[in-house]
């Protein structure tokens, strides 16, 4: 064999091997109920819930508590298939939280508990546009 060939053969088997080492630490998007089922078969890896937060008939954010550390929160998260979940997240809340139109919580299961370990918001767009009457 050739040395070019050689050298072809090894980059494609580490393209291989990287592919099957980044597919083994991707997480999947579920519903809350698909994640307690997850967690209570064994499986501790990290899942990924979108949602949107409580809000009440006037559209305020409802179900946010402060800890008694006074760094963590919990609040109340509906997934889209209507569930209501309290999540605890063991850090400061993020800026513009209650603002978000959706939230994607990064965690697992410890018992009946969903516990955040990281938190993604999709904040309303100053770029959408709106209709104007005139």
């Amino acid at each position: 064999m050739k040395k070019s060939h050689i050298f072809i053969i090894l980059v494609i088997a580490m393209a291989i091997a990287i592919v099957i080492s980044t597919g083994n630490d991707a997480s999947t998007y579920v519903s809350f109920n698909d994640a307690y089922q997850m967690a209570s078969n064994g499986n501790t890896s990290q899942i990924h819930v979108v949602g949107e937060l409580k809000k009440d008939a006037l559209g305020n954010v409802v179900g946010i508590y402060e800890g008694a550390d006074k760094v963590s929160f919990t609040f109340i998260m509906i997934d889209e298939q209507q569930k209501e979940q309290i999540v605890q997240y063991n850090e400061p809340m993020p800026a513009d939280f209650t603002k978000s139109e959706k939230v994607v919580v990064i965690g697992s299961y410890q018992g009946d508990n969903f516990i955040a370990d990281k938190i993604l918001l999709k904040c309303p767009s100053k770029y959408q546009e709106e209709t104007v009457t005139v």
